[in-house]
């Protein structure tokens, strides 16, 4: 007779290979990494100062790998969002006065990401800004209907394919015009040169670690696969997620130096690369039209992706500290209003970009902060409560961050920045 098989249907491994894998969320929440704010930012970056502020791109994406991470971990441990703790852990003023702010941070985000969607479109067919930002917004809403009318993970799989996009659009110019090794490591030197540098490190910072994804982050792990009752089905799910993060912030980073990169090495001392349609142009006759017309297309995708992504960050943020539930859709017609505005009103749309990064700078400490508090605290994570490295390296990086942002008020008082 012949021995009883232990051996599992080949549904439930593959049901199980995909929950361990976990792959899905970080990309989504990465996309937040290379949306058109950075692109301003590390252009303006390179194409100013060089290869001065490497550094910073490295440090912020390393801060960036760890604070997914703990989101991720808190979605996953404690089977809430960031914002849905801390809407039942604040009183109601409290809770509204966060609120405001997290909302402002995401508005930002928002009308960065339109922006530089309409920027792509301008680039890319001379259409004007104000009917390329409306265009955005209706393609982002189809994006969207992914997400409310189908699964995550169709969400997931058309964000990831616009990543790839982003990655081939931002990192090809670097084949056509390699920098120099030498002079990109001493990048890697933390220094200032002037008030201005400072103002972009901050921009810099603030377009790397987002605060609406760190909100996000802990929303998309926990939905993909609800809350393990098992502790050793978190455990594992809390594991693997580890590579999701690592993957997808690796790539995030990649692009984000090879951006500033580019810049250093072909538009460095070129006039007018202060804006992003001035760096196209002189993309394109540096390295020329072909490797234009693939930059302008990642910038087109990065907008796209970023502008779905951050609606529904807003979506999960109100959701969690208000417990009011706008459809994704209506949100997306809501938030698309002041871009709109931005762009009617002919305002230059790098600035717009450098300055919302700003914004989100000061925002990141609002997220930050509660996160490492959340995460290290045994009645909330249990057994999944952060190490002490964890926690010095979580503590550490608050720290940086926020005393930049001193840094940058105080310039800004004073009229220096």
């Amino acid at each position: 007779m012949a021995a009883p098989t232990t051996a599992q249907p080949p549904a439930i491994k593959r049901r199980r290979i995909s929950r361990l894998l976990l792959l899905g969320p970080a990309f989504v929440a990465a996309i937040a990494y290379v949306d058109p704010g950075n692109v301003a930012a590390n252009l303006t970056a390179g194409s100013s100062f060089g290869y001065l502020l490497v550094w910073v791109l490295v440090a912020a994406n390393a801060m960036a790998v760890l604070v997914q991470y703990q989101s991720a971990k808190l979605g996953l441990a404690t089977g809430l969002s960031l914002p849905e703790i801390l809407g039942k852990r604040l009183g109601t003023g409290r809770r509204r006065l966060y609120w405001a702010q997290a909302e402002v941070v995401a508005g930002a985000t928002d009308m960065a990401e339109v922006i530089g969607g309409a920027v792509a479109l301008n680039l890319l067919f001379g259409l004007p800004l104000l009917a390329g930002g409306i265009i955005i917004g209706v393609a982002s809403m189809l994006l969207l209907t992914l997400q409310s009318h189908r699964s995550q993970k169709s969400f997931e799989y058309a964000i990831v394919i616009l990543l790839g996009v982003i990655a081939v659009g931002f990192v090809s110019g670097l084949f056509v015009n390699p920098p120099d090794a030498g002079s990109a490591l001493t990048g890697l030197v933390p220094r200032f040169e002037g008030t201005d540098t400072v103002l972009l490190a901050a921009s810099m910072l603030g377009a790397t670690v987002m605060p609406h994804a760190i909100y996000l982050h802990s929303a998309l792990a926990r939905d993909r696969h609800g809350y393990a009752e098992d502790p050793a089905e978190r455990t594992r799910l809390i594991r693997a997620t580890r590579f999701d993060v690592a993957g997808a912030l690796l790539l995030a980073g990649v692009v984000n130096i090879a951006m500033l990169l580019l810049a250093a090495s072909s538009l460095r001392g070129v006039e007018g690369t202060d804006t992003i349609a001035g760096a196209h142009a002189a993309v394109t006759s540096a390295l020329g039209p072909t490797i234009g017309m693939i930059f302008a297309i990642g910038l087109l995708a990065s907008g796209l992706a970023s502008t779905s992504v951050g609606c529904y960050a807003g979506a999960t943020v109100m959701g969690g500290l208000l417990k009011i539930r706008v459809p994704l859709l209506t949100r997306r017609v809501i938030t698309l209003i002041p871009a709109l505005i931005i762009l009617g009103a002919g305002i230059e749309p790098t600035l717009a970009l450098v300055l919302s990064q700003v914004l989100l700078s000061f925002g990141i400490p609002f997220a930050l902060i509660p996160l490492i508090r959340l995460t290290g605290k045994r009645d909330v994570m249990g057994i999944h409560t952060d190490s002490r490295a964890l926690k010095i390296a979580g503590w550490t990086s608050a720290t940086l961050i926020v005393g930049l942002n001193c840094v940058l008020i105080a310039l800004t008082i004073s009229g220096q920045a």
